[in-house]
């Protein structure tokens, strides 16, 4: 559907909820929703994408530093 064909649709279901409040606050309240989503940042991810990616993580390769041992030192050790 072209931009032209859904603006008009929109203006169209729009004079419809005009005349009722309540339809009218529940559409602002999902415009708003919806214009916070497109300026939401693009590098932040959701909790659960986090602890998805922490999980994966985990099953990787770890290494810790010996007692007395530098972050240099290992990082020669690990190559």
């Amino acid at each position: 559907m072209s931009t032209v064909h859904l603006n008009a649709e929109i203006l169209r279901n729009m004079s419809i909820i005009a005349e009722d409040e309540g339809l009218l606050e529940r559409a602002a309240k999902y415009l708003r929703k919806l214009v916070s989503e497109k300026q939401a940042d693009p590098t932040e991810m959701t909790r659960e994408e986090f602890f998805a990616r922490v999980d994966e993580a985990k099953k990787g390769p770890s290494y810790e530093l010996k007692e007395g041992e530098t972050i240099e030192d290992l990082l020669e050790r690990v190559g």
